[in-house]
């Protein structure tokens, strides 16, 4: 496989799998909907650095610990799908009826959704598996398995935010509706309820 030929397969494989709804976009959509675009982005620019991070460790071949440990993969695993749980029950018991002031909530330990993209991304060890088993696939002959590893990752997060970008200005038009009481507190608890079942679909991932 060419460099040429590499490269357009993959970009092809991961805008697909970037388009495919799952938590990530979930976390972007709610955020855009009932905060605003900036931290919407911070959520976003939280699951890029998540990828980069999962990139930095395929490459370095760490990575690889998660698929050929049963113990490493669990462990991960069920940390991810506590945390995931945590967010959801506390959007569901605890839903919002209205926006914070900006300043509360740049204040509020909460609004840090950085943070929640990071980890949200982070403690997915099917992130990691899923770098391990499928970027050396698109790593073309000749060229340096760790830095091609790594390039390919920036690109997956390149394609990732050119897509978030597109879902939060997506939200703007609708956003003064978005931001009523009542649909604050549906949204927060729609959430809530989907990264429950990320969770449960999480615990029950086998490698």
């Amino acid at each position: 496989m060419t460099l040429t030929e590499s490269l357009i397969s993959f970009s092809f494989a991961a805008g697909v799998l970037t388009l495919t709804p799952g938590l990530d976009t979930a976390l972007i959509l709610r955020t855009a909907a009932t905060e605003n675009s900036r931290k919407a982005l911070q959520a976003a620019m939280g699951i890029n650095a998540g990828c980069l991070v999962w990139g930095a460790l395929v490459a370095l071949g760490l990575g690889a610990l998660l698929a050929a440990s049963e113990l490493a993969f669990t462990t991960l695993k069920w940390i991810g799908a506590g945390y995931l749980c945590w967010l959801g029950l506390n959007m569901i018991l605890r839903p919002r009826t209205a926006m914070a002031p900006e300043t509360a909530t740049a204040a509020s330990p909460g609004s840090n959704w950085f943070v929640k993209g990071l980890f949200g991304n982070l403690l997915n060890p099917k992130m990691g598996v899923f770098y391990v088993s499928f970027l050396p696939q698109f790593v073309p002959s000749g060229y340096p398995m760790a830095a091609s590893v790594f390039s390919l990752a920036v690109i997956h997060v390149l394609i990732g935010t050119l897509w978030s970008c597109t879902l939060i200005a997506a939200t703007r038009p609708l956003a003064r509706w978005l931001r009523r009481p009542a649909v604050v507190k549906t949204l927060d608890r729609l959430t809530g309820c989907v990264f429950l079942a990320f969770a449960a679909r999480l615990a029950t991932t086998r490698r």
